[in-house]
């Protein structure tokens, strides 16, 4: 038990280092994750089903009352990052299919990394996983519904069957990890500890297969696209913090939506990229995943320097 507590706070923790040191073996020795081709979508299926375990009824219902907040979060969730990854990807230049990958990760809902770079930085969680969990059970329509708007001038857009996925592969699995958590009741408290070890693995292996399929694309990419990634992700993180300033959010509110806004739920764009796309259009979402996970936990790590440094001063400040 020791040994697996171990392994699951290691890959919880390091899931920046071990996102990226499996990105790079994907370049580099591709043929380790392309084996995962089969099932990427049972993956994300399961990291959506350790949200739903994770999620703390009593946490959830004592943010959920005080919509205003909720509401402002998730309307920014679905409003600037879909504007963000569009025009960012138009004033690139960028080819059609890369172009829809960027719009793709815009349109998708924050993702679970997200809650854990959120309790890492000492945001709000409860907040943090309401603007989730609320977003997650949109997604279904508003996913395929933005990403038909804005991605359909690059490419037809398949509506009915991206929703269906996303109902099969998000809204399915939260349900049945939230009534799992529920029927196990007290017994539940080891699969709840697990649970974020499930999701940042199967993110990992996600965007490191994503890579593995673009290894040759990755080779010739431009620096445009690595451009337009790096700026959404900063302005993501700008626009939701400067959305929580004006409406007076508190300190945790306004680095929580920062982060919400700026971690997008880039292994679901993959995932939907694969499977109604191509690889192609699945790169920018494999890129963002590392990236923002990355940033986010820099972030994190920096802010927990900052708040231990400043608890220190003030306990020995005469």
């Amino acid at each position: 038990m020791k040994l697996l507590a171990y392994f699951s706070h290691f890959i919880s923790r390091g899931m920046a280092p071990l996102t990226l040191l499996c990105a790079l073996i994907a370049f580099y020795q591709p043929a380790v994750f392309i084996v995962f081709k089969p099932y990427f979508l049972w993956l994300f299926s399961a990291s959506m089903f350790a949200l739903g375990v994770v999620l703390e009824p009593t946490d959830l219902k004592t943010t959920l009352k005080t919509p205003r907040s909720i509401f402002i979060g998730v309307l920014s969730q679905y409003s600037i990052m879909p504007l963000l990854g569009a025009t960012a990807a138009w004033l690139a230049g960028l080819p059609a299919e890369l172009a829809l990958g960027v719009i793709i990760v815009g349109c998708a809902p924050g993702a679970m990394a997200s809650n854990v770079i959120v309790f890492l930085a000492g945001g709000a969680v409860a907040f943090s996983v309401a603007l989730t969990t609320v977003a997650t059970f949109l997604s279904p329509v508003l996913t395929p519904l933005l990403v038909e708007w804005l991605g359909g001038a690059y490419l037809p857009i398949p509506f009915w069957p991206m929703m269906q996925t996303i109902l099969l592969t998000v809204l399915t699995p939260l349900l049945l990890g939230m009534a799992c958590r529920k029927a196990l009741g007290p017994h539940a408290r080891p699969l709840i500890a697990f649970a974020p070890t499930i999701a940042s693995l199967a993110i990992i292996i996600i965007c490191a297969y994503a890579v593995a399929a673009n290894h040759e694309r990755l080779m010739s990419v431009s620096a445009n696209l690595f451009f337009v990634i790096v700026t959404v992700n900063a302005l993501g993180y700008l626009c939701g913090w400067l959305v929580a300033r004006l409406f007076q959010f508190n300190a945790a509110y306004r680095l929580t939506l920062a982060i919400e806004i700026g971690m997008q739920n880039a292994g679901l764009g993959v995932a939907l990229a694969l499977k109604h796309f191509s690889a192609e259009t699945a790169l920018p979402g494999a890129l963002f995943a590392v990236w923002c996970i990355l940033t986010g936990a820099g972030a994190s790590a920096y802010l927990k320097r900052k708040q231990a440094t400043q608890q220190s001063s003030q306990e020995f400040t005469p």
